[in-house]
């Protein structure tokens, strides 16, 4: 097993342009309406609402019975069809991404006034797809103990499968490399183990879609978890404002205030939320030590439906916590008083055009900031053998996605291009407990940028088989300074990454088996180590190469069941690695740096069931 440190990384570009799938967040019903002879009913009025808000749509039927809901927000609806001289028909279904549900409506002739209500066989289960995804409302959230609270991930550790926190962070299947996206816009962090803070309170979500395995081309980045989050929009307020107050153990609470309104072409959602514990981190000992935590964030959402071709929306948020490193006895009676401040803000904006039938564009430009600042701090007294730390990083994230999605016949298709640059800047040091310097103060400013293309289809073979295949080709680039390498040292690599799977749903039991082959590359985080650092480290026998993108192989194999109202899904994954990503402490210092192990195998059985609501929870 080799570690390698890194090396650093570096120069930035920026622009976008393309054609491709759309955002993906978002999905398509296309259902079909017959009277009870079987033939076609034109000009029935079809209705999809959202079970959770007033989001809806309204439309007619054609002269084939058929019906179609482009750019649909993943989460729980019910369709309504009318028609005069038929009894009123409903479904109720859930959407995932880059699904396209497909309800079929046989009418039945009205005796009266009569309405039939018919549940969507396994409304959570997407027959098509050979990706391993689990989708949370905020009502889930609202009903788990805990999974409401600004500084938690219960969210995603309760309803995941392979989810846990170690250290503080978010692992999925071995691996703590994540990918956010909101609204179906990117949050880029290349950084590895620098921060501990959410980057969102969970009162602010609508929905939220995680994906750990079986990814689609246009996902890249990091691929140990893919979370889509549907913010909360306005829709399911009217002119209305909501406190939330709380009290609970080691002192924490979790205050929120929030408005929001919408008519039938805007909304609007604002949201300021704080919180203070006692219990921050995860402690080292049994003690419950120099450990609060405290933080404040707000929020944005809006959304303006200019036509009915187009929408815009606007997502925005500033995040800032405050954390006491926890000790154990000993660093407690030394007198270690370390802390960390992270910062976090982001601002996505996306247009969403729909030119024709079955084709929508998306662009969608993005900026993210990012900072971690640990302060080391001794009150004790003066120690040579003590070491002070501090380590202070700002990255800046900006870029964009265009996206657009073709449906055809069995055919959808779907091409785009996603790029964003990065820069770093970085600050250093190490100080002694008797007020002498270990490491001079070092500050490193690094450029570095990720460009991908992706090109994928879904083909429906049959009405039961479904093939998935498509191809992500990327491209990270950058300098920086290493004195370890003599000087400015370029670092240019290139992945293609091709992906394929299937889905069969078996007939009369709609169960959905699904397998999946793909390749995975993860650009390298910029970070330099250098001059006195490197000299100490290397002292330590220590040794620092260029750290290189991860490259991962991923083949997956799993069955959905469901039965009587309860979903049950078994999957086997098995991850080759590449330069795997981990990272080591530096001493005692609760500073983590980035590594790689050369290889990693990752393999493991998941096992989940989820039931129906029981009294409407």
């Amino acid at each position: 097993m080799r570690k390698h440190l890194i090396s650093g990384l570096f120069g930035a570009s920026l622009l976008f342009i393309a054609l491709a799938a759309s955002a993906t967040i978002f999905g398509s019903v296309h259902g079909l309406i017959h009277d009870p002879q079987h033939r076609p009913v034109q000009d029935a009025k079809v209705t999809l609402r959202s079970t959770t808000s007033d989001w809806s749509r309204s439309t007619v039927s054609d002269s084939s019975g058929e019906f179609r809901f482009e750019n649909v927000p993943l989460g729980e609806y019910r369709v309504t069809v009318e028609t005069p001289g038929f009894a009123t028909d409903e479904q109720t279904l859930v959407l995932t991404s880059e699904r396209e549900a497909k309800p079929h409506f046989a009418l039945k002739v009205a005796h009266a006034a009569e309405t039939v209500e018919v549940q969507d066989v396994a409304p959570a289960v997407n027959p098509e797809s050979s990706t391993s995804t689990n989708v949370v409302s905020r009502e889930t959230v609202n009903h788990t103990p805990g999974a409401d609270q600004s500084n938690s991930l219960a969210m995603i550790t309760n309803y995941t499968p392979g989810a846990y926190m170690v250290h503080d962070q978010l692992h999925i299947r071995g691996g703590h490399q994540v990918s956010w996206l909101l609204d179906g816009v990117p949050v880029p962090n290349t950084s590895i183990a620098s921060n501990v803070g959410p980057q969102f309170d969970p009162k602010d979500i609508d929905y939220l879609e995680v994906q750990r395995g079986g990814y689609n081309a246009e996902y890249g980045d990091r691929t140990y978890g893919v979370f889509n989050v549907v913010t909360r929009s306005g829709f399911e307020r009217d002119r209305q404002g909501e406190l939330v107050l709380g009290y609970g153990s080691y002192n924490a609470t979790n205050p929120q205030i929030s408005f929001g309104d919408h008519s039938d072409r805007f909304a609007w959602y604002g949201s300021l939320s704080g919180y203070r514990t006692d219990l921050g981190l995860e402690t080292p000992s049994p003690e419950n030590l120099h450990n609060q935590a405290a933080g404040l964030s707000g929020f944005g959402s809006l959304i303006f439906n200019k036509s009915a071709n187009d929408q815009l929306r606007l997502v925005t948020s500033v995040r800032g916590d405050h954390y006491q490193v926890p000790n154990d006895p000993e660093a407690q009676s030394l007198g270690m008083r370390d802390v960390e401040n992270e910062r976090d803000a982001f601002a996505n904006f996306s247009w969403l055009h729909t030119v024709g039938t079955g084709l929508v564009l998306t662009v969608s430009p993005f900026y993210h900031f990012n900072r971690a600042h640990y302060i080391g701090d001794y009150t004790g007294a003066p120690d040579p053998s003590v070491f002070i730390p501090e380590d202070d990083r700002g990255s800046n994230y900006i870029g964009g996605v265009v996206t657009a999605a073709y449906t055809r016949n069995q055919h959808t298709a779907r091409v785009g291009i996603q790029v964003f640059g990065q820069r770093d800047n970085q600050l250093f040091a190490v100080n002694a407990g008797d007020g002498t310097s270990v490491v001079a103060p070092e500050r490193e400013k690094l450029w570095g940028s990720v460009s991908a293309f992706f090109l994928e289809d879904q083909y429906k073979l049959t009405r039961w088989i479904t093939l998935n295949g498509g191809i992500r080709l990327t491209h990270f680039g950058g300098t920086g300074t290493n004195t370890l390498l003599g000087g400015s040292h370029p670092l240019s690599e290139n992945s293609a990454d091709p992906r394929l799977g299937a889905a069969l749903q078996i007939p009369k039991l709609h169960w959905v088996a699904r397998a999946f082959w793909g390749r995975y590359y993860q650009a390298p985080p910029l970070l330099t180590v250098s001059g006195s650092l490197l000299a100490q480290c290397n002292g330590s026998d220590c040794g620092f190469l260029p750290l290189h993108g991860e490259r991962d192989e991923q083949r997956e194999f799993g069955l959905t069941i469901p039965l009587a109202g309860w979903t049950f899904d078994i999957a086997n994954f098995r991850t080759a690695a590449r330069n795997f990503f981990d990272h080591d402490v530096l001493g005692n210092s609760n500073i983590f740096f980035p590594l790689t192990i050369d290889r990693a195998r990752l393999r493991g059985w998941e096992v989940s069931a989820n039931s129906p609501r029981v009294a409407g929870r």
